[in-house]
């Protein structure tokens, strides 16, 4: 039973970080020095707990759980939710035929706070290490001369399409490995902003959708293959393929029963794509 509560209470966050609209093992930003770590042992976390702890909006790489907090003499504030995490560990049997002693690892779930979401810890304040940005002119034309662009705000941990405010929100530019990183996951934003009703009108934006159906599917396809037609576009697709391939692969592996959801998803991108570039889409030649 410990198991399978485990495995569902991550299972749990992972959907809802995707319903938000945040693919946790699909961000480009950041670096070793924003790596999850635990306040107490200064250890990192490590496996799942990566992706999780990462893809929470907040400055400082630190965590404790609720007890460590009030160790440390302080408090998590009330009405802060918690992130989970999990831990593996041994359990010994007895074979009952053998005889013999039999360890069996199983995992359990637990709960951890950022130091954010604390009073009254203190804790190493995080500095950012100094990339340089250098601008693609080709890659910031294509930004500027989209018609009736949504607002881009800069800021936070996230990268997503807001349809509610109409809005893109990114994190800033130095943040990302490279500039092609910080494009390439731009593109792929703006083109989930075609879907918007006084755009495109695409039912994958327009109309609410759950996590793990055919609508949510092929919009993260529209958007990471406009996104793909964009880097294309721009010349930077060389710079981004490895990754937009592994997150186009992660959603593939949805579509084994409905053989048309691909070729749908990229004529849609297309069209996406030819938006975001105020190019009009070429007519079929006559038969």
């Amino acid at each position: 039973m410990a198991m399978r509560t485990g495995y569902q209470v991550i299972t749990d966050r992972v959907i809802s970080l995707l319903e938000s609209g945040t693919v946790p093992w699909h961000k480009p930003w950041g670096g070793p020095e924003r790596r999850p770590r635990n306040l107490v042992s200064d250890r990192p976390y490590r496996g799942m707990n990566v992706f999780l702890l990462s893809a929470a909006d907040y400055e400082s790489p630190y965590w404790l759980t609720f007890r460590q907090a009030k160790q440390r003499g302080g408090w998590v504030r009330k009405g802060e939710s918690g992130c989970p995490c999990v831990y593996w560990n041994w359990t010994e049997k007895t074979n009952e035929e053998s005889g013999e002693t039999e360890k069996h690892a199983f995992m359990k779930a637990y709960t951890v706070f950022n130091v954010h979401q604390c009073d009254e810890i203190n804790y190493p304040k995080f500095e950012e290490s100094k990339r340089e940005f250098t601008p693609i002119e080709a890659c910031e034309r294509v930004v500027t001369d989209m018609p009736r662009a949504p607002p881009i705000h800069h800021g936070g941990d996230r990268a997503c399409y807001q349809p509610s405010s109409d809005s893109v929100h990114m994190p800033p530019p130095e943040r990302f490995d490279k500039p092609e990183s910080y494009y390439g996951t731009l593109f792929h934003e703006l083109v989930h902003s075609t879907g918007h009703a006084s755009r495109l009108g695409r039912p994958g934006i327009t109309d609410p959708i759950a996590f793990g159906t055919s609508k949510y599917t092929k919009e993260e396809l529209v958007a990471e293959m406009g996104a793909t037609f964009l880097c294309g576009h721009t010349g930077i697709e060389n710079a981004v393929i490895d990754n937009s391939a592994a997150y186009i692969s992660s959603w593939l592996r949805r579509l084994r029963h409905d053989n048309r959801l691909v070729v749908q998803a990229a004529a849609q991108s297309q069209k996406a794509a030819d938006y975001v570039l105020n190019q009009k889409p070429e007519e079929p030649p006559d038969a």
